[in-house]
């Protein structure tokens, strides 16, 4: 009987530990990655896509691209100078700062020269080069950028009760190198709600 009880007990164990594992499980399900899925309120990869896309857009109706290309006979040339983060949430601004290039680059107006850390790496494979390659590429032949784009990404979060609105303001500037002008300057605000469950935020 004793046996009978254990093996019982056995088996009992085993199928609440199958129950169990396959409540437990996780689920993956493969995205196209031009979907959005908010799970919160937070900045997120549409939102950083989005305002890149409008604010550039913005940036290119203005005349400075043109009236450059006029005079200069050749499109404009960018560095990013600093985009910071001064939000309440860690947002990945290097994210942010390659959609803006994609932008730019996109529409055919300006190009990009590398600057930061980029540029220190291009630097060093040609020092590289100059010793190892007979073909090496020319020291001090780099583009200058015409025009530096800086900005801040800022944040505000207002919560009464079961909701809460975080409010994020994305604020870039376009400065001429050579007079210190000031020839554009965007602005991009976006608010997002989010309604509390009964398990808070």
């Amino acid at each position: 009987m004793l046996t009978n009880l254990t093996k019982l007990t056995a088996c009992t164990l085993i199928g609440a530990s199958v129950l169990l594992s396959a409540g437990c499980s996780t689920k993956v399900t493969r995205l196209d990655a031009n979907e959005e899925v908010a799970l919160s309120d937070r900045w997120n990869a549409k939102d950083s896509e989005l305002v890149a896309t409008e604010m550039i857009n913005d940036m290119l109706s203005f005349p400075w691209a043109r009236d450059f290309e006029m005079d200069n006979n050749r499109r404009p040339t960018v560095i990013i100078s600093r985009i910071s983060n001064k939000s309440h949430e860690h947002i990945a601004v290097d994210t942010f700062i390659n959609d803006i290039k994609r932008a730019i680059i996109r529409s055919g107006r300006a190009g990009f020269v590398a600057g930061g850390d980029e540029r220190d790496a291009v630097r060093d494979e040609r020092r590289d080069q100059e010793l190892n390659a007979k073909d090496a590429k020319a020291m001090g032949q780099e583009k200058a950028a015409d025009f530096a784009l800086s900005g801040t990404i800022n944040s505000l979060v207002d919560q009464v009760g079961k909701e809460r609105v975080t409010f994020y303001q994305v604020d870039l500037k376009l400065i001429d190198m050579e007079t210190n002008m000031e020839v554009w300057n965007g602005q991009k605000k976006i608010q997002k709600l989010q309604q509390k469950s009964s398990f808070g935020f």
